[in-house]
């Protein structure tokens, strides 16, 4: 305890670079962690976005694709699906149910997402979490809509309100689809995933909606109104993906098989954990290049320290002197450097924490707003807080240095003048 406030007091009396010394590594600490945390919260965030899904189907192209536009609303399909085609998928004996989906319109920056009534009945996210309505109910009407809860907040939509549907994508759209908005009737409850910035419509409105466009834009000198659409035979001629559920875990390679060899149109299907899976080792080098950066961040970090601590004692010899005059041994003189190391980097660790939690409290709510991200509050775990005894470890090890040269300073050095 002496050796601990004999530290204090040290440092005290240097606290202007103390202080520099403890931000600096509470700032490499704060950045390590926050990137192990955002790495295993977009794991966890995109592993329970789809649960109970045995197969993705859409047009052929390559398996992450093929998850990022279907489930993640990321990027665009490079080919649709027949209706006919997912007609006859359907009908497949090991099939139990299957969720069609059209993509390629967009409201305000959310996705359209084009769909029927089995959408709100068989998708499951994190442990088989069904959709729930916070208000409303699901659409049964030609322009009806449903909207995710970060699209309803964000926009501050309620129940009977009117949206105009944007023709692509884009924030800022040029052509609107003003002739037929669609009517807010129900807001899902919140779920963390991309459901929550989905605009939700049936697959007939996507097609009202394009009834009187052909290759992207309007047709010149046709204009269907809603109230005309209403009476056309809107049944869909392509959609963009589907998810499928099987009577049998064993049968899903022999569909997977049965849909990649179609015939009638190049086809792929995929499982949605390999798919994930593959895209976690597509984004592996990054993830490691920003461990680097972290892990260089800490030892720039310590090695301030390290400086800090050098260049003070030279100053601090005839402080050692008076402490081995009043009796102190050079191995306290070892403790004490050593414990100044230890505080400093235990408290630069807390520091880190502290300032990781705060920026959190503060990005977080922004980073699931545009990005789709929530990194909730959550108290660290075991890996987080081995790299956090692994830093104040490593501090000890750089702070044996200057521990050593302490050590072996003499009384006598420290109390001859020098020419």
């Amino acid at each position: 305890m002496a050796l601990i406030r004999l530290s204090l007091a040290s440092l005290w009396n240097r606290r202007a670079t103390a202080a520099l010394t403890v931000l600096g590594i509470a700032l490499s600490v704060a950045m390590l962690l926050g990137v192990e945390k955002v790495r295993s919260d977009a794991r966890g965030a995109f592993a329970n976005t789809l649960s109970g899904v045995d197969l993705i189907v859409g047009a052929r192209s390559g398996s992450v694709q093929l998850l990022l536009y279907s489930v993640f609303r990321v990027g665009n399909a490079t080919n649709n699906i027949s209706w006919q085609s997912y007609q006859e998928l359907k009908q497949h004996p090991n099939v139990v149910w299957s969720v069609p989906i059209a993509l390629g319109d967009s409201h305000r920056g959310f996705r359209v997402m084009g769909t029927t009534d089995a959408y709100f009945e068989h998708y499951r996210y994190a442990s088989s979490e069904r959709l729930r309505f916070a208000d409303g109910r699901a659409f049964n009407d030609l322009f009806d809509t449903v909207l995710g809860a970060e699209v309803a907040a964000q926009l501050g939509y309620v129940l009977d309100d009117s949206i105009v549907v944007t023709h692509g994508g884009g924030s800022i759209g040029i052509t609107k689809h003003d002739d037929k908005p669609f009517r807010v009737v129900g807001i899902l409850e919140r779920t963390g995933t991309p459901v929550d910035r989905t605009v939700h419509v049936s697959l007939q409105g996507i097609e009202a909606m394009h009834v009187d466009w052909a290759s992207g834009i309007r047709i010149p000198g046709r204009t269907v109104s809603a109230d005309q659409a209403r009476s056309l035979d809107l049944a869909p001629k392509a959609i963009t993906a589907a998810l499928i559920g099987l009577n049998s875990r064993v049968a899903v390679f022999r569909v997977q098989r049965f849909i990649n060899e179609y015939r009638q149109e190049p086809l792929l299907a995929i499982l949605p954990g390999l798919a994930l899976q593959e895209l976690w080792d597509l984004m592996g080098v990054a993830e490691n290049a920003l461990r680097a950066v972290s892990v260089m961040v800490v030892v720039s970090g310590l090695l301030g320290m390290l400086t800090v601590i050098l260049t003070s004692l030279e100053a601090r010899r005839r402080e050692m002197a008076v402490l081995r005059s009043v009796g102190a041994r050079p191995i306290h003189l070892f403790g004490l450097f050593m414990c100044e190391a230890g505080l400093l980097a235990s408290v630069g660790a807390a520091a880190g924490i502290a300032m990781l939690y705060a920026g959190i409290a503060i990005v977080g709510p922004i980073s699931a707003r545009e990005f789709g991200l929530p990194l909730p509050l959550s108290m660290p775990g075991g890996y987080e807080l081995s790299l956090v005894a692994g830093i104040i470890l490593a501090a000890f090890i750089v702070g044996a240095i200057p521990a050593f040269r302490a050590y072996r300073l003499s009384l006598a050095d420290g109390l001859s003048m020098r020419i």
